[in-house]
């Protein structure tokens, strides 16, 4: 099928806005991929693949959905690149960088050149949109912009800043990037690249699994966006081992989204969480995408925390959780990539399988300062080792330094209680 050819449904007003939208939330990041590769400006070829959004806005609920409407906008907006391309006094050299000058038309040569012959222009822009020369708000900013489809207002909301915050961001991350070359990082640059990239997406899918700040416990749309750019990322790259690492623990940890709240919104820690609530796609789609990463190599920091998720999610109770198996994937984990929160997380575990005294001993040496969860694990242990005087001030610790709404409210209960 063509990309001109129409379905005979035709729906009206608000029903074709969202089908637009949710198509082009599907297919921009590629649209933009593929126009800012010849371009060299992903805010123009942000704009370029816009005018074919509004194209579309402005004829579908007229003439019809097409029946491929991917292939539609992706065909609009190169149109949209040639005219622009045609206006630019750089238009000679770009057309002989693309290859022209052998008697072609110029048209075809142009498109031949936004054809994605090779299918890694998503990945070009990924990696552009986390170029090192971007600080890390700006990078998450462009990437939720340009990857995820998330509207300036989306993610203003979805990080409880002002939408003029994000679009500063968005709007000096794009100036930053123009003229940047469009293209994957060179061999020797490629792991710390890739790092960033990942470390991005994590951050994002971090922020939607446990807000650092407001009311919300979680916040699902940001989940659902990492785990679809680590999808992406499996597909672009199949042999990269941490790619699968980082979404297998992503699918993993999503998987008992529905289970960390009650029937009333309130939260429902990993003790008390009714398993039969977890999501068993997610978890195989998790533990593959773990077992593929153990194909491919030694595992990484992601792929050894998917483990530690891993160890979790085969549990059929919280009572038959692997806690010795637990900590020493964390000790391996802190040799591997050493941080005062791998160790807070550790010493948990310890705590668990060799008993509270043993994570007190640890805890009490870390400093993580303005972080709750260090003095609510140490209220957890001093609580079971009948402290509850200490353990009462430690949880009001915990709830003093806590920014989220939801999590003081489970510090604050945990020291009355206590």
């Amino acid at each position: 099928m063509t990309p001109d050819r129409r379905s005979d449904q035709r729906p009206d007003g608000p029903d074709v806005r969202r089908v637009v939208e949710a198509v082009y939330r599907i297919e921009s990041a590629r649209i933009i991929g593929t126009l800012a590769r010849l371009v060299r400006d992903v805010g123009v070829a942000e704009e370029l693949a816009q005018d074919a959004l509004v194209l579309a806005l402005e004829q579908w609920p007229a003439r019809g959905v097409p029946d491929d409407p991917g292939p539609w906008l992706m065909a609009t907006a190169k149109h949209r690149a040639i005219d622009h391309l045609r206006r630019q006094e750089t238009y000679r050299r770009k057309l002989a960088v693309a290859g022209a000058g052998d008697g072609c038309s110029e048209e075809a040569a142009i498109v031949d050149a936004l054809d994605d012959h090779i299918g890694d222009d998503t990945l070009r822009l990924i990696f552009t949109a986390c170029h090192p020369s971007l600080t890390t708000e700006s990078q998450v900013a462009l990437t939720l912009r340009m990857l995820g489809g998330l509207r300036t207002d989306e993610i203003a909301r979805a990080f409880l800043t002002t939408q003029a915050t994000v679009s500063q961001r968005i709007l000096r991350a794009k100036k930053a990037l123009r003229g940047v070359a469009f293209e994957l990082p060179p061999a020797s640059e490629a792991p710390a690249r890739l790092s960033a990239v990942l470390g991005t997406v994590y951050l994002i899918f971090n922020e939607g699994y446990s807000a650092t700040a407001g009311a919300d416990w979680s916040r699902p749309e940001l989940v659902k966006e990492a785990l679809r750019l680590g999808r992406v990322l499996c597909g672009l790259m199949p042999d990269a081992p941490e790619v699968h690492g980082l979404t297998a623990l992503m699918e993993l940890q999503a998987s008992r989204i529905g289970a960390r709240t009650d029937a009333e919104g309130r939260p429902v820690l990993l003790a008390d969480q009714d398993r039969r609530r977890w999501d068993r796609l997610l978890i195989r789609r998790g533990l593959a995408a773990l077992a593929r990463a153990e194909e491919l190599g030694t595992l990484g920091p992601y792929g050894l925390q998917a483990a530690i998720a891993a160890a979790h999610a085969r549990a059929r109770a919280f009572e038959d959780t692997d806690w010795a198996r637990i900590a020493a994937l964390y000790r391996l984990l802190s040799h591997v990539a050493p941080s005062a929160v791998v160790e807070l997380n550790r010493a948990v575990a310890v705590g668990m399988a060799e008993g509270p005294a043993a994570a007190l001993e640890l805890l009490d040496g870390l400093n993580l300062p303005g972080y709750p969860h260090l003095p609510a694990a140490r209220g957890e242990m001093l609580d079971r080792l009948g402290r509850t005087g200490e353990a009462r001030a430690a949880f009001a610790e915990a709830a003093r330094l806590s920014r989220n709404d939801a999590e003081r409210a489970v510090f604050t209960r945990r020291a009355s209680s206590a």
